[in-house]
């Protein structure tokens, strides 16, 4: 299987000696993402409980055609102190070319500091499907119908 390319460019202030996004273990499907702060404030941030703030990682990046990528929770800030990404996944479109930051929200109780060189998140690629819309008078039938939310019951 070919592995599409992604192109990372460095902006301007950021710290390069951090690197580029990585996969951890032979079989992580996310690469870690690292908060780059500017120069000027490299102390990083503390993000309160309930609050949220957009991480800079120091990187734009050029996504084939095709694909996307989405930026996840890590699973252990999640867990260990309630960090997550409110809109998760975020979705990059292969058509952006700004600069790379994470929304993080502080889920938990305690603040929490967000410190430069920090893996904040995880990018997954992943290819992309576009649908064609079309509007019709009539839906087809399905065993399920129209049954919402719970209707397929609880076991």
């Amino acid at each position: 299987m070919n592995k599409p390319v992604i192109a990372f460019k460095w902006l301007e202030e950021a710290d390069q000696a951090l690197g580029l996004p990585q996969y951890e273990t032979p079989g992580a499907a996310g690469a870690d993402v690292r908060a780059n702060f500017a120069p000027d404030a490299r102390e990083g941030m503390i993000l309160q409980p309930g609050a949220r703030a957009l991480v800079p990682t120091g990187m734009a990046l050029e996504i084939p055609e095709g694909y996307e990528v989405q930026i996840r929770p890590r699973s252990g800030l999640a867990l260990k102190h309630g960090i997550t990404l409110p809109n998760s996944p975020g979705t990059i479109d292969s058509d952006y070319r700004g600069p790379l930051g994470v929304i993080v929200q502080n889920g938990g109780d305690t603040a929490f500091e967000i410190t430069h060189g920090m893996r904040i998140a995880q990018m997954v690629v992943a290819p992309v499907v576009q649908g064609w819309f079309m509007l019709t008078d009539n839906l087809s039938d399905t065993a399920r119908g129209v049954g919402g939310f719970g209707s397929t019951g609880v076991k």
